[in-house]
């Protein structure tokens, strides 16, 4: 491998040649800095401006004494993850299959395609995002736009206000898809400490000090821990975000129409640039791949630019889809059933799990439950597998990868039985 160039431009012109031609692949080394420059005869601020231009393109990533990696694309997890053959699936973060409404059954007449050219969001779904959405805004002026899921509306809304290198706020424990959104498009974490009340104060105030442009929050059941934002907090986060009005606030609110607690927004009164996603996916189907928008005008219509009927809106047939089983009573009860359910579940494995003596965060609400451990996470997670049990590790969760001494515990099909049954086997464990 030969780096070639008497400039800046040219050694990045040179780097970029050798690894699309193969002779530099992922995880190769770069030389030094001092090395480079003195093998090129170069000023060594030249090839330093050289390694910034490669990074700012994602291509490489300086490592303090690891040294210039190339890069190659991000191992991304996700949830759904399957367990071995006669374990208890408690590791997949799937909703419960019984609270999903019949889509088949949904797709009745009354579908009209329309054409390039057409509104890319359909007249039913704006009246009810307007309807049950729009009042948790609290009357700030906003725009609606449809995206394909919480995912890709929170990676557009980042796209349109953010580069390369720039710093995010997120939460620490991390959603796996939040992880992945910041990998993948080249963003740096800021984590925040995540608490029994969701995403603290202190940890956002030191994040926005430290050059977060944005801030991603869950403000109820946060994926991995359950933790709900209570009102005091979030009013503690806003008064935080207050003196930071250019920072892009995004509240991913997953989990809304089955949650059992209250959503309080942490975005300020007057905030510049903010978006409140909602998707659907927690409680029609992880399949129907929509979320609802709310977001300041100019953040609203950048991200309407890019999802515009000459771009790559949300398809009508899935709006159809979608507008009939939200107006369908049915639905309504079903997604009644579903909070309460969901909710008894997590009371049924923390109540067991007390009375093992092992302690769990209050307040939960979700699909999870965040169990803290005080050792090493792979060795539980072996010792679980072992007695017919498929969890988590937190360090999947953990921003940067590191262990998180916590296993995240699937709640939402647990029966009462499996609950008592796993807390006496983790609490074997935990003793061992």
């Amino acid at each position: 491998m030969t780096i070639r160039g008497a400039s800046a431009a040219e050694i990045v012109g040179s780097v970029r040649g050798l690894i699309g031609s193969g002779r530099l692949g992922a995880g190769g080394l770069l030389p030094s800095i001092r090395e480079l420059a003195a093998e090129l005869g170069l000023n060594r601020n030249t090839v330093a401006a050289a390694y910034a231009q490669l990074a700012a393109a994602g291509l490489v990533e300086t490592r303090r004494r690891g040294g210039t990696v190339v890069l190659g694309l991000p191992a991304l997890e996700g949830e759904g993850r399957a367990a071995g053959a006669g374990l208890v699936n408690l590791a997949s973060g799937n909703p419960a299959v019984e609270f999903m409404p019949d889509a088949s059954a949904a797709f009745t007449t009354g579908y009209v395609p329309p054409l390039y050219g057409q509104s890319p969001v359909s007249a039913r779904l704006a009246a009810w995002a307007a309807e049950v959405v729009s009042p948790d805004v609290e009357g700030a002026v906003h725009g609606m736009v449809l995206a394909h899921g919480a995912v890709d509306a929170v990676e557009r809304l980042l796209n349109a206000h953010l580069t390369r290198g720039d710093v995010v706020a997120v939460e620490d424990p991390c959603f796996l898809s939040g992880i992945g959104t910041i990998r993948l498009n080249g963003y740096r974490s800021a984590p925040v400490t995540v608490d029994a009340e969701g995403m603290t104060p202190e940890g956002l105030a030191d994040a926005l000090a430290a050059g977060a442009r944005a801030v991603v929050c869950t403000p109820r059941a946060h994926n991995p821990t359950g933790a709900s934002l209570t009102e005091d907090r979030a009013a503690r986060l806003r008064q935080v975000l207050t003196r930071h009005p250019e920072v892009l606030v995004l509240e991913d609110d997953h989990f809304s129409a089955v949650s059992a607690v209250p959503y309080h927004r942490i975005t300020p009164a007057g905030a510049p640039h903010w978006a409140l996603v909602r998707s659907v996916s927690k409680f029609l189907g992880p399949d129907l791949r929509l979320a609802f928008v709310l977001a300041d005008p100019g953040s609203a219509a950048r991200l309407r630019t890019r999802l515009s009927p000459a771009a790559s809106w949300v398809s009508h047939v899935l709006q159809h889809l979608v507008a009939n089983l939200l107006d369908d009573p049915a639905t309504a009860r079903l997604l009644r059933r579903a909070r309460d359910s969901y909710a008894a579940r997590i009371r049924s494995l923390t109540g067991a799990l007390a009375e093992q003596g092992v302690a769990v965060p209050p307040r939960g609400d979700g699909l999870n439950v965040w169990i803290p451990v005080d050792r090493e996470e792979t060795g539980l997670v072996d010792a679980l597998a072992r007695r017919g049990w498929a969890v988590r590790p937190g360090a999947d969760f953990a921003v940067g990868g590191r262990g998180a001494g916590a296993l995240r515990v699937t709640t939402s099909t647990i029966t009462p039985r499996q609950a008592k049954a796993f807390a006496a086997d983790l609490a074997a464990v935990l003793e061992q």
